[in-house]
């Protein structure tokens, strides 16, 4: 019998995995034709949400085993990071880029850099590695390094896998793009290849980021169990 840690591992893989298998060139061109575009994105986006939810399911039945004790240092990382996440996380969302899914025709766009993707190119994702990289460091448990690195490794391998086939499918359209953007946040902007564009940006997605770190962390307690906030803590049982 497969054991609630091999089962977590199973489960992380199988998302992981099949998010990079699925969506390589060969795969994905050999898929499309047999599926069509719509049939494609239907049912990558069906295997993607079972196997994400598997995963959950997953994480809930590890049994906790520990690898750092959560300081109160470690606690606190995720006030730090979870605002910027989640403004990388809606800004991504809601800003039309050449890296989106489905962006490919925004490169055609005589502007095709604005708004966070002066930040980086891949703001979604790296709100995915910011939020994963504060559960690992205030968990500090097994279960929680493999969900959420697994999270973590999707993100980061992702903006590779996603310049890789940008790179491939729009040939020299790709190269206005990669010079005027950078993978690590600000480092195009550092390096002078574009200045920020704050405007774009806009006060309504900070705003908004800050807001769904607030509500997040006000909602914890009945998303996770724990309460991030000592005074929403739920009260025990019996």
């Amino acid at each position: 019998m497969v054991g609630a840690m091999e089962m977590l591992v199973l489960a992380v893989a199988c998302f992981v995995g099949g998010h990079f298998l699925l969506s390589s060139l060969s795969a994905r061109t050999a898929l499309v034709r047999m599926l069509g575009e719509t049939g494609f994105r239907a049912g990558y986006s069906l295997i993607a949400l079972l196997t994400l939810i598997w995963a959950i399911v997953a994480y809930g039945e590890a049994p906790y085993a520990e690898i750092w004790p959560t300081t109160t240092a470690l606690l606190r990382v995720p006030y730090l990071l979870m605002p910027w996440a989640c403004v990388l996380g809606i800004a991504g969302l809601t800003t039309r880029s050449v890296t989106m899914v489905g962006g490919e025709a925004a490169a055609q766009n005589p502007r095709p850099v604005s708004g966070i993707t002066t930040v980086t190119r891949h703001p979604f994702l790296w709100g995915v590695t910011l939020w994963a990289a504060c559960h690992i460091a205030a968990n500090g448990d097994v279960a929680s390094v493999v969900f959420f690195g697994g999270m973590a490794v999707l993100a980061l391998g992702g903006m590779a896998h996603i310049d890789h086939r940008r790179r491939v499918s729009l040939g020299a359209d790709w190269g206005p793009v990669a010079l005027a953007t950078s993978v690590v946040p600000f480092a195009a902007a550092i390096q002078g290849r574009v200045r920020i564009d704050w405007h774009g940006i806009g006060w309504a997605r900070l705003a908004g980021g800050i807001v769904l770190a607030i509500v997040l962390a006000v909602l914890h307690p009945w998303i996770s169990g724990k309460a991030i906030i000592p005074v929403l803590a739920l009260p025990a049982a019996g």
